[in-house]
């Protein structure tokens, strides 16, 4: 190869590059009002500009506590029916759903009420954290451990018909991994037992699983966050370089190019943890800093492709569609 053409072609791979780190930016970390009652391996999701942290480890874990993200303070909404830890969350139009976790039972929070309801138990536990995420109006649920699972099921719920579908397993069997729904696709990475690089993703209508590339670090105990067409895996357990035994790493897969990027890390390096989004803002509230118990109420937000803090959508006012970081002192 001549030097000009090495030159060209290296030219070319950083362009490349450089298109897949403005397609998945990396993100500013802000610090926020701690959790009241601190927690690890607890559940969350956002609705209307709360961020809802339930269950979990190291506190009550029938706790709901509700961050608010325009005042940036925590208030506690009525708890749980039943004690759980390494359960799943999501939101779906005006309700918080939570299930799995320490048994199969699945509930529904209404805020408007400040009341749960129970709804159909799922086939499977999906303890030790599963991946969940909504697709088209169904809550899919992937992985975990429990009642003899062996870790690589797949079931979706639908609010609709309060009915649960078993579906393709997926290839890699595995619990406390990260994953989230990108363009009407299921992505999963990561997990235990070991260490897993595994990525697969999923594709509803044709009921199939697809391998695609590795994660650069293999974690299991993460969270992770969807912005855009990107997935973010934060954290994570059983880092044998590090003297806590937590992964400080932050890794972003671009679903277009079907490739990984390294950014800097974690502000407060945890396992344990629940992502929560809000526009482009990632909320981790709780988790543990120290591998096993090690319960912290460290609550930080993660701004993708920001320097700036950005406004939030309150529950009232939904014209602005950016989200902002609440400001610290």
């Amino acid at each position: 190869m001549t030097r000009s053409l090495l030159v060209l072609v290296l030219a070319l791979l950083a362009l490349q590059a450089g298109a897949a780190f403005a397609q998945c930016p990396a993100g500013t970390w802000e610090p926020l009002a701690p959790l009241n009652e601190p927690r690890q391996e607890l559940a969350a999701a956002e609705l209307d500009g709360r961020v809802y942290a339930v269950g979990g480890l190291g506190g009550r874990s029938n706790a709901n506590e509700i961050y608010d993200i325009a005042t940036d303070a925590w208030t506690f909404g009525a708890d749980l029916p039943v004690t759980t830890d390494h359960s799943w969350a999501v939101s779906f139009g005006t309700r918080v759903y939570v299930g799995g976790g320490s048994s199969n039972r699945a509930f529904f929070y209404e805020p408007a009420s400040d009341a749960w309801t129970e709804v159909a138990s799922s086939a499977f536990v999906h303890g030790g954290t599963p991946v969940a995420a909504v697709i088209d109006g169904r809550i899919f649920v992937a992985g975990g451990a429990g009642g003899g699972m062996a870790g690589n099921e797949l079931e979706a719920y639908d609010p609709a018909t309060d009915r649960w579908s078993t579906l393709a397993p997926m290839s890699c069997a595995r619990n406390h991994m990260g994953g989230g729904a990108i363009a009407g696709t299921l992505y999963v990475a990561g997990g235990r037992p070991g260490n897993q690089s595994c990525v697969e993703a999923y594709d509803p209508a044709a009921n199939t699983w697809t391998p695609r590339a590795s994660m650069p670090t293999a974690r299991s105990g993460v969270a992770g966050a969807v912005v855009g067409s990107c997935l973010y895996i934060f954290g994570g357990e059983g880092n044998p370089a590090d003297p806590n035994g937590i992964f400080h790493e932050v890794e972003v897969y671009d679903a277009s190019a079907d490739a990984w990027t390294s950014l800097p890390p974690m502000r407060t390096p945890r396992h344990g943890i629940y992502a929560a989004v809000n526009g482009g803002v990632v909320y981790l509230p709780g988790g543990a800093t120290n591998q096993g118990l090690g319960t912290t109420g460290v609550n930080e937000a993660y701004v993708v492709g920001s320097t700036q803090p950005r406004e939030a959508v309150s529950p009232v006012d939904r014209s602005r569609s950016t989200p902002r970081v609440a400001s610290r002192p």
